[in-house]
């Protein structure tokens, strides 16, 4: 999570403080959420069944469920598809690039087939 960085447009160093944060069920840990909410970052990211069923099993000491926009979860869907779109070219699936540059460039060429 420390890792994350987002470009900017103009000048400047980039940002690290994401405007949302949209996850799966794999980065629902308390951990993740304590983090996010102590940076100030708004997130959507649903319960896994466990955790919902640890929390209810704690009664009143479980506290609040999350909230989870649902609109906007949905909207993780067409990120996913073109991964797994992605993914259909084999050499990017299984690296076979060992350049960072050509991985890029594979990646990129992948994109444009696509869209055309």
């Amino acid at each position: 999570m420390g890792s994350i960085s987002v470009p900017r447009v103009g000048p400047g160093r980039p940002r690290t403080r994401p405007d949302h944060v949209v996850a799966d069920k794999g980065y629902s840990s308390r951990k993740i959420r304590a983090y996010l909410r102590r940076r100030g970052i708004p997130h959507t990211i649903p319960e896994r069944v466990d955790q919902v069923l640890g929390r209810l099993n704690r009664g009143t000491r479980g506290g609040r469920p999350p909230g989870l926009d649902r609109c906007v979860y949905r909207r993780r869907n067409v990120v996913e598809r073109c991964f797994n779109r992605l993914k259909q070219w084999r050499g990017l699936a299984t690296r076979y690039d060992k350049t960072r540059e050509s991985y890029h460039a594979a990646v990129t060429i992948a994109s444009i087939l696509l869209w055309l």
